[in-house]
């Protein structure tokens, strides 16, 4: 069956729907006394949306969109009436940066000191995520958990501001378990921002204490695969 895009006047009923669906999870947060929605950001994920469909979210208050590969975001930003906040959420390449370092405002998937000090070279003091491979998954990219204090260590030392960790569960695996010990690890590294959860399994991350979520089909419907992501 063929992908297909939701219509643009589509796109602001299901963005709400979404919203609520992360307030519902966010009060019965698993542990907590719950948590208002405000607590967790949504990353309204565009890769393979056209310019109007983006416009349609960016219109009904999508204020974060997320792009995972590098010349889909420098070839969309421009024809967006406005500025959304930018979160890179893909594999990079180090090449990549100097033409995304003037557009992205939170780098979500740092895998290594040495994509750090590339961004840190463009970018002095940019916000990033570090990425962690919570679930052993060779599929994924991401440091072992018991790297990622290295890695927050030595990102700092460049200059960058680590504002948390980010993971990508493991394809048909419970995600739940990655997402506890993904938040546990944030917290035990006193990092107050926890990316986690996709169309999904949002709602379980919010519930394992998710800050950022990171939506896209839910919002705008089924996209074709594409053929490459970049690193």
């Amino acid at each position: 069956m063929k992908a297909t895009l939701v219509r643009p006047e589509d796109v602001a009923g299901r963005l709400g729907a979404v919203r609520e669906r992360v307030a519902d999870a966010a009060g019965r947060a698993a542990g907590r006394a719950g948590r208002p929605a405000s607590a967790v950001r949504l990353v309204v994920v565009t890769k393979g949306v056209p310019p109007p469909v983006m416009q349609a979210a960016f219109d009904a208050g999508a204020t974060e969109f997320g792009e995972n590969r590098a010349q889909e975001l420098l070839a969309k930003a421009p024809e967006l009436r406005g500025r959304p906040t930018w979160h890179f959420i893909g594999r990079l390449q180090r090449n990549k940066v100097p033409g995304l370092a003037p557009l992205v405002d939170l780098w979500q998937s740092v895998d290594r000191l040495e994509l750090g000090r590339a961004i840190a070279g463009r970018a002095p003091g940019a916000a990033v995520l570090a990425e962690v491979n919570v679930a052993d998954d060779p599929a994924k990219a991401g440091v072992a958990p018991d790297e990622a204090p290295a890695l927050v260590d030595g990102l700092r030392s460049v200059g960058l501001a680590v504002d948390g960790l980010m993971t990508v569960p493991a394809a048909g695996r419970d995600p739940r378990p990655a997402f506890a010990a993904l938040a546990a690890l944030a917290d035990r590294l006193g990092l107050p921002e926890v990316s986690m959860g996709m169309s999904d399994d949002f709602e379980v991350a919010v519930e394992e204490g998710a800050t950022i979520v990171r939506v896209g089909r839910a919002i705008f419907g089924p996209r074709p695969a594409a053929p490459g992501v970049q690193r």
